[in-house]
């Protein structure tokens, strides 16, 4: 913990990378483009995926798992989804090594194993699924299916980055099937507005919905809808996306089903899912200079208790007094950690915990036992005060909640201040180049979107579900729908 966190002014991709390690949440792993999710990092994740498993399963849905590798023939059947994906696909081609002749103690490729059909990796699971879905429906009787499955999934990325872009990462997919097209079309907004709800009110991450442009949209669906945060830097993520698939990989598989009166019709469907880079956005929308700013929703512990002593005597009466503390604390509900490490001091144990950006820190010394009192420290504001020990479980279930409501309130100020309104393109040009979300009028044509990510390198990130603010596009003067949230992204 020696090495200082470099400021997010100075270089914020930097930090980034800086804090990710320093935070001990994750690491570069020997296989190229790929991550080691360390413990501390893969408890938050467990929390994500705890709280969101909930989500789905109150609203109806299952989980399953598929496999993970898909015939190349049952890939290439949609063919707008394999194009998509195609050069970001690894692919298994055999299934044997044998030892080199030549070369004691190294394998090859044994090419009498080559398989009789090459198998992709899977980049995203349509494929395999809508293959078994065909031999699961035959009548509405079997509608819907609501599945969802916490998998791997493998896109191979030439230029990564920890939890944001890596090649293989971790994620949760839903693929539901329906009777209705508009079935279909409830089940993708349920699913966004979920992942709203979800990302606002557990990770403090205010977000924008909307629908994707047909250059954005997912590979294979008909309409991609979307959340996207703002991060510090000014660039905006895609938090999470619910696809509403039509038709498409229903025809594409032959899956039918006899409705009510006989007839036979292709099932509806639809498609949804984030990832490990929820835990990127966690990273940059709440760190600071100091480190890491948790939640205490997500925190893998809430509270940090700390001795401060220089005797196992003292040791041993702080822990006396704070054992009653720790009780209180765990049967209000909340997680603490009691770090009476032996081999470290106190000043290391702050700034560990600092940067790993435990919500509450609570230090007890000798002098607190003979006053009854004890040191609270609030992560997100960097403050700290003394209170009597007996007010401590008042002001942690104060804390808690505050906490969580000023980091989102902060997240959702910062948004605001950062999204601006583009009169004309000139104006346009010049407010992109300072960050944040830009909404300005558009055209609708891929043409125009193009022209202004080649000059700009900004991207529509979201077309509101609702606008009726008529204008003329801001390159071509053609008339326009409505303002559309542009910005640069990761």
């Amino acid at each position: 913990m020696s090495k200082k966190l470099t400021k997010r002014s100075e270089n914020y991709s930097k930090w980034y990378n800086e804090l990710v390690v320093m935070a001990d949440l994750a690491e570069n792993s020997s296989v190229r483009g790929c991550m080691v999710i360390k413990p501390y990092g893969y408890a938050i994740w467990e929390k994500i995926q705890h709280e969101l498993d909930l989500k789905f399963k109150e609203t109806g849905h299952y989980n399953a798992y598929f496999p993970l590798f898909v015939p190349k023939s049952l890939f290439e059947a949609e063919e707008k989804n394999a194009e998509g994906f195609a050069k970001e696909c690894a692919v298994v081609t055999h299934y044997r090594l044998k030892n080199d002749d030549k070369n004691p103690g190294k394998l090859i490729v044994d090419e009498n194993s080559k398989l009789e059909e090459e198998l992709i990796v899977r980049p995203t699971s349509e494929a395999i699924i809508w293959r078994t879905y065909k031999n699961w429906i035959q009548s509405y009787r079997d509608l819907p299916i609501l599945l969802n499955q916490w998998a791997n999934v493998v896109r191979w990325e030439m230029r990564t980055r920890l939890f944001l872009r890596t090649a293989e990462f971790l994620w949760q997919e839903g693929h539901t099937a329906h009777a209705t097209e508009q079935e279909a079309l409830d089940e993708t907004k349920l699913i966004i507005d979920l992942y709203a709800n979800f990302v606002e009110n557990f990770m403090g991450i205010s977000v924008i919905s909307g629908l994707k442009s047909d250059s954005e949209k997912f590979a294979g669906a008909e309409e991609t809808y979307c959340i996207e945060s703002l991060m510090q830097d000014g660039k905006a993520l895609q938090a999470g996306t619910s696809h509403f698939l039509g038709q498409n990989f229903a025809k594409a598989f032959d899956v039918k089903f006899a409705d009510k009166q006989g007839n036979l019709d292709h099932v509806w469907a639809t498609s949804w899912g984030v990832s490990t880079r929820l835990m990127g956005a966690l990273i940059m929308s709440h760190g600071d200079d100091n480190g890491l700013v948790l939640p205490p929703k997500l925190a893998p512990y809430q509270i940090v208790i700390i001795p401060i002593f220089k005797s196992e005597k003292e040791l041993e009466d702080i822990t006396n007094y704070v054992n009653p503390i720790i009780k209180g604390i765990r049967e209000s509900g909340f997680t603490v950690k009691f770090d009476n490490r032996l081999n470290q001091k106190p000043g290391f144990k702050f700034n560990e915990h600092e940067i790993k950006g435990v919500p509450i820190r609570i230090a007890v010394g000798p002098r607190d036992l003979k006053e009854n009192t004890l040191e609270i420290f609030r992560r997100d504001t960097l403050t700290k005060k003394n209170l009597k020990s007996s007010d401590a479980i008042t002001e942690i279930k104060f804390l808690i909640e505050d906490i969580q409501k000023t980091l989102y309130e902060r997240s959702k100020d910062f948004m605001t201040t950062n999204t601006k309104v583009a009169e004309n393109y000139e104006d346009f040009k010049n407010l992109i180049e300072h960050g944040g979300f830009v909404l300005a009028h558009w055209d609708g044509t891929e043409e125009t979107e193009e022209l202004i990510k080649k000059e700009t390198k900004a991207t529509i990130r979201c077309i509101p579900f609702e606008s009726n603010d008529s204008g003329l596009c801001i390159v071509t003067g053609k008339k326009s729908k409505g303002m559309v949230f542009f910005a640069r992204s990761y």
